[in-house]
């Protein structure tokens, strides 16, 4: 089995970690993941597809082992979260890629698709997101991520992710273990918590903007495959079926036993993301 790579990129006055697969030789894949999560997300996915992609799994700036924005959250939006993602191309001289993107992963993908890598992203998978995303969704999310969980033991914190992931739907003991080791940090006094800086949640106030992103959606002519779980509280059945009309017009599967998101770890869609990849 391929085993991953870990580096570390100077990227746009930051140093971002960026989980590598396979052959650097190959054609270039980037996974990029959801908003409060890290590039581990797609271990299986990842390892995989290494058997035909260069597969790059950056953590986002101020989640998992990437450096923290500066005071005040003022780095967390799109604009630098594309500077990093250009910086850690030019690192790898890397021309053309595909793009998998999982939630904001997925907004990241389009705005970058429709304007700085607009000939250079050939195929893209938006995976549960949409461009307008709706206030009930965002506020789930902003509720548990500006306000993490500590805790004594990692036991209780795998058991915290567990609960508030259960829309993942169904995955594997090892998906959600190894889910629990590469989302905890220690505090300074020993307890544990989610391994991402709290004030990620300014994306929510300081950069509204990068939540309606119609025109940018509008802009992408990538090959594009959109991804929804059936109880998706953030990509809506109306905006999945809106975007299918606009923009790339994209195929949109569906996956039925989850919501927000698929995690793309299960044979059945690792085989839609090879076939649709090709």
């Amino acid at each position: 089995m391929m085993l991953p790579r870990s580096t570390y990129v100077p990227a746009a006055g930051h140093e971002m970690h960026v989980t590598e697969w396979g052959d650097p030789k190959n054609p270039a894949l980037v996974m990029w993941h959801g908003l409060a999560r890290t590039g581990r997300d797609f271990d299986e996915a990842a390892a995989a597809l290494s058997d035909t992609y260069f597969v790059i799994c950056p953590d986002t700036l101020g989640r998992g082992l990437s450096s923290w924005s500066r005071p005040g959250g003022v780095d967390y939006s799109y604009e630098t979260f594309g500077d990093t993602a250009m910086a850690i191309l030019d690192h790898y001289g890397i021309d053309r890629l595909r793009w998998v993107g999982t939630s904001m992963g997925g907004l990241i993908g389009v705005t970058l698709a429709a304007g700085r890598l607009k000939d250079r992203i050939s195929h893209l998978v938006i995976n549960d997101i949409g461009p307008d995303i709706p206030e009930e969704g965002t506020g789930r999310i902003a509720s548990y991520v500006g306000n993490p969980p500590v805790y004594d033991t990692v036991a209780e914190l795998e058991a915290w992710l567990r609960k508030n992931y259960a829309p993942f739907g169904k995955n594997t003991e090892a998906f959600w273990r190894r889910m629990a080791d590469t989302s905890t940090r220690r505090t300074d006094e020993g307890r544990v918590t989610v391994h991402y800086d709290p004030m990620i949640v300014t994306q929510f106030t300081l950069h509204k903007g990068d939540l309606d992103v119609w025109d940018q959606y509008d802009a992408v002519t990538a090959r594009t495959l959109l991804l929804r779980g059936q109880s998706s509280d953030v990509l809506p059945e109306a905006i999945a079926c809106e975007m299918t009309r606009r923009g790339p017009k994209p195929r949109l599967v569906t996956f039925p036993d989850c919501g927000h998101a698929p995690t793309l770890a299960s044979e059945g869609e690792i085989r839609l993301l090879r076939e649709f990849l090709e």
